[in-house]
């Protein structure tokens, strides 16, 4: 049953990918929106709370509770679906797996607290890490190939991660030894089951993760302090993040990381991250040519973008493309925020990257470019590979902002030029050192100024 339906998300999703043509304007690409939008819809659930205090969980914070989540889900699920309320107070536990036609509900004044004992993931389940796949430590709110899933509420999802915990483990064999580990295995095409990681391997798990899952909700609730990644939807379809906040200065805290995902709606978010506030991927090196699903049709909107090093990035594992990206009327200031649109790859990673639209943001500061479009992302890993990665029909309009260093950073490559990008209607203030850019065509500059003076 579940292989069926992750084998029927898959094809949704390359499908999803066809949905609308190349755009060559920014008029015929906005009208897409509303298409996506009627594609896109929330899953309702049965009228039926199972509280999780009934099944024996106690909030005092200390006691784990995951026995307790694992009863109420497996009752809720028997029952048909509905509501696993976590009532006011302070639970802690271990990860908890979801099933479908269940909405994990974390109450106003409820701090679901997650344990720090790395034991409390295992045993290891299949999902993705860094663009590669693997069986690993279990992402602490996790589910695959379910249906009509969601994390709801007013409550706090503490992931309790710091320096004396998990966020130490980016300087253990986590990078030095474990993800050369991995990636060799993806180079070498090993099947995602037999790469075996948990124990001993130092890969941090993420917060919410759900794998080849279909009809997904999160809204409401405040995530702190997570492992590694807040949200990750990966080879899923029709997503629905409205109304969180992502709080984390730990290391490769992204806020929320589509993966080969499709019809996304990301609204009204608050996100201050220690790395990307939301970036789009579709697998890294084999592991997405060998999938090729891309991440398409995904609209954020109203969104609040703080620390981070993108308010909004694409890549750089983008080996299996995207496509179809909206974004409109957010905020974005910080001295601690990088960019505000990056996308990013290179020619080991690779992936085409197109119509994408920007319009109507607010930029305070930030501390690089207002935007980044970099085909030499980590040179080093890039060198000996020729899998050049392709951006074109990229259309920004109506930006504003008050300082950067610089206005336009765009960096191609000899054999596979930047093309098509297209910037209309903008004022950016502030420029310490004006654009750069290199291996680039069709760069179409109309009404934007740099420091109060237009340029041609």
């Amino acid at each position: 049953m579940k292989k069926t339906l992750v084998t029927l998300i898959i094809l949704l999703i390359v499908s999803a990918n066809n949905f609308a043509k190349d755009s060559t304007t920014t008029e015929t690409g906005w009208k897409n929106v509303r298409r996506i939008l009627e594609k896109i819809k929330a899953p309702r659930f049965a009228n039926k709370d199972f509280d999780i205090t009934k099944y024996g969980a106690i909030a005092d914070g200390k006691t784990l509770c995951t026995k307790a989540f694992v009863r109420a889900i497996e009752a809720c699920s028997k029952a048909g679906g509905g509501r696993v309320v976590v009532p006011k107070g302070e639970f802690l536990t271990g990860a908890i797996h979801l099933k479908s036609n269940i909405n994990l509900h974390v109450s106003e004044g409820a701090v679901l607290k997650f344990s720090t004992n790395p034991t409390d993931y295992l045993p290891v389940v299949l999902c993705g890490w860094e663009g590669s796949h693997c069986m690993n430590y279990s992402p602490l709110i996790y589910a695959y190939g379910q249906k009509n899933i969601a994390v709801t509420g007013k409550g706090i999802i503490d992931g309790q991660a710091s320096d004396e915990n998990w966020w130490k483990w980016k300087t253990l064999s986590g990078d030095k030894e474990s993800r050369p580990r991995l990636l060799k295995l993806n180079d070498e095409k090993v099947p995602f089951k037999k790469r075996i990681f948990g124990a001993g391997y130092y890969l941090r798990p993420t917060m919410i993760e759900f794998y080849s899952c279909k009809n997904i909700l999160i809204e409401g609730v405040t995530l702190k302090d997570s492992p590694f990644w807040f949200l990750h939807p990966i080879l899923s379809t029709n997503i629905t993040i409205e109304g969180v906040k992502t709080n984390s200065i730990g290391p490769n805290t992204d806020g929320c990381d589509p993966e080969s995902c499709s019809f996304v709606l990301i609204k009204n978010c608050v996100f201050s991250d220690g790395d990307d506030c939301i970036a789009i991927k579709s697998g890294r090196n084999n592991d997405g040519r060998e999938i090729n699903v891309p991440s398409s049709n995904i609209l954020i909107k109203d969104c609040t973008m703080k620390d981070g090093h993108g308010g909004v990035s694409i890549g750089s594992e983008v080996s299996g493309g995207c496509s179809n990206v909206y974004v409109e009327d957010c905020e974005m200031n910080s001295p601690a925020l990088d960019r505000m649109l990056r996308i990013k790859s290179n020619a080991k990673r690779g992936g085409v990257v197109k119509n994408i639209f920007v319009r109507n943001i607010k930029v305070g500061q930030v501390a690089g470019a207002i935007v980044e479009l970099n085909m030499n992302y980590d040179p080093k890993e890039a060198r000996g590979f020729s899998f050049y990665p392709v951006m074109k029909n990229i259309f920004i309009e109506n930006v504003k902002s008050q300082k950067s260093k610089y206005a336009l950073f765009i960096e191609g490559l000899a054999d596979s030029k930047i093309k098509d990008v297209y910037i209309t209607n903008c004022k950016f203030d502030g420029v310490k050192d004006g654009s750069k850019v290199s291996n680039a065509e069709n760069i179409k500059l109309s009404e934007v100024y740099i420091n109060g003076k237009k340029v041609e």
